[in-house]
């Protein structure tokens, strides 16, 4: 898609997705759009799809309140562990990080590693990485997620995953990814996910977010999901809706037909997406998709989309 010039550049972000959002709708599309409105001004000056997606999900790995970066969760043990990846739809190079810690941009490691041979690296090999990039330590724990570590562990973690939210007041949600997807003046697509796992987790559990399963981009489509990790590697979700609309399926095709088979399998999770025509389309099974988007002419979110169906567009 790299000779098409001037199209119009289109952008979809993601929170996450869970069960519920209590009150606090405000406070979580404040701060969707504060991205939102920082990125696609990025996009309309002419930077690149993928320097937009890296920039997105650095706003969102900064906030405390989502899963990924700053505020992310903690494993049964005690410790941060994050993963991301980056594609390039251009390039079709898929690049991540796994089980990663001490970093404030897990996404900045999927970025490096576009350029290079081994393009995802595990735990020691991304802390050499971050060593040999002469990258500052940073620890990503907040009071919030502390806190709810410390209680959950006097309750013998009994609960399956972490809060997907670091505001406990304000939902009930526990599928905790950042994603963001976007197409570029060019027409060039790019798609990063970035977690902090599902909390409270096994140690060294991984999730879909560095997988081609949770993200994938092609010069046809580009798919960020979240929800339950293990559900999405199931699916194979992001790869599979990227592959039928090479094969001819629209867009909204693809996903419907998708989300259709993830219903039937009980499965629990969400996806934002964006083909090389500029559609934008998300989908769900969950209850709530904490999602925005930009399609050219109006900034929108799903936070309140309460439709029968299981995925739905701008239009």
């Amino acid at each position: 898609m790299s000779s098409a010039r001037n199209t119009q550049p289109k952008l979809i972000i993601h929170g996450g997705a869970g069960s519920s959002l209590k009150g606090g709708v405000e406070v979580v599309r404040r701060s969707l759009y504060s991205v939102i409105e920082e990125v696609y001004a990025l996009l309309q000056q002419g930077s690149s799809a993928t320097d937009a997606v890296i920039k997105g999900c650095q706003l969102l790995e900064n906030d405390p309140k989502f899963n990924a970066g700053t505020g992310s969760v903690l494993q049964s043990d005690g410790q941060i562990r994050m993963s991301a990846s980056l594609m390039e739809g251009e390039t079709q190079r898929f690049s991540g990080a796994i089980n990663v810690s001490r970093v404030k941009n897990p996404i900045t490691l999927a970025k490096v590693l576009q350029g290079e041979s081994d393009r995802v690296l595990s735990d020691y090999g991304a802390a050499e990485l971050l060593r040999e990039m002469n990258a500052p330590i940073y620890d990503p724990l907040t009071d919030l997620r502390l806190q709810e570590w410390i209680r959950e562990r006097s309750e013998s973690f009994d609960k399956d995953m972490a809060s997907v939210i670091a505001e406990p007041e304000l939902t009930e949600a526990r599928r905790g990814t950042i994603g963001v997807v976007a197409r570029d003046r060019a027409g060039n697509l790019c798609a990063g996910t970035s977690t902090g796992g599902k909390g409270l987790e096994r140690i060294g559990r991984v999730s879909d977010s560095a997988m081609p399963a949770g993200n994938y981009a092609t010069q046809n489509a580009a798919v960020s999901c979240t929800g339950i990790g293990e559900d999405i590697i199931d699916e194979c979700l992001a790869a599979r809706i990227v592959v039928r609309v090479t094969d001819g399926l629209s867009l909204g095709e693809a996903m419907d037909r998708s989300f259709q088979e993830a219903y039937q399998h009980k499965r629990d999770l969400g996806a934002i997406a964006i083909d090389a025509t500029g559609a934008i389309v998300w989908g769900k099974t969950s209850d709530v998709l904490l999602c925005a988007y930009h399609d050219g002419t109006t900034l929108g979110d799903t936070l309140e989309w309460t439709a029968d169906t299981l995925t739905g567009s701008p239009t």
